[in-house]
């Protein structure tokens, strides 16, 4: 905008000033009067710029482009909706919340054994799925082993006549187990509460 402005203020001023070279240089003799003829060339292009340069001052300065703000980011899950998903993926494949919630107490221990056989193999396959995991150590269970001097106490519990301090020389009783890498199914669009939902067969 203010170069644009003073363009055009020094090509009017320009004009103006050949105009009065023309005209007051004809009707009078102003080439002998050095002062006169810098009066009438200079002048007209000294007010313009100076009349563009007011211009100028008095425009608004255009407002900066407002900054874009970014999406909010999405709020993490709470981490009983990862436990929700997983109980929910144990149900839908095994239903492993039925079996739990289930009074089996009339049941004999064939039928039971009967029934946790496909249970057992439908949440086994669905656990692989949703979780990879290993032993917290290596070892069969009964072997010899060594707890060496600082041990994790959330990954190695210690059980029995325990005294001393590190090393412990025992008996492994559980490998346990360690998560390595969690899948577990997105869930959107449902309410992480609800880990089954009811079924009505309409006939």
């Amino acid at each position: 905008m203010s170069m644009k402005t003073y363009g055009v203020a020094l090509a009017l001023g320009s004009v103006l000033a050949i105009a009065n070279q023309l005209v007051i240089g004809r009707a009078f003799d102003v080439a002998a009067c050095a002062p006169c003829m810098a009066l009438l060339l200079g002048g007209p292009v000294l007010l313009a710029l100076l009349v563009a340069a007011a211009i100028v001052a008095t425009v608004p300065a255009a407002p900066a482009p407002a900054a874009i703000a970014a999406p909010p980011a999405r709020p993490a899950d709470p981490p009983e909706h990862a436990a929700l998903r997983l109980l929910a993926t144990l149900q839908e494949e095994g239903r492993l919340v039925d079996f739990f919630t289930e009074d089996i107490t009339p049941y004999s221990d064939e039928q039971i054994g009967a029934a946790t056989r496909g249970i057992h193999e439908s949440c086994r396959k669905a656990l692989r799925l949703a979780v990879t995991v290993e032993p917290v150590m290596l070892g069969e269970e009964g072997a010899t082993v060594t707890v060496p001097a600082g041990f994790d106490p959330a990954a190695i519990r210690l059980v029995g006549a325990v005294s001393g301090t590190p090393p412990f020389t025992g008996v492994l009783r559980h490998a346990g187990w360690r998560a390595t890498s969690v899948n577990l199914p997105k869930r959107s669009g449902h309410d992480p509460e609800v880990i089954a939902p009811a079924e009505v067969e309409i006939s």
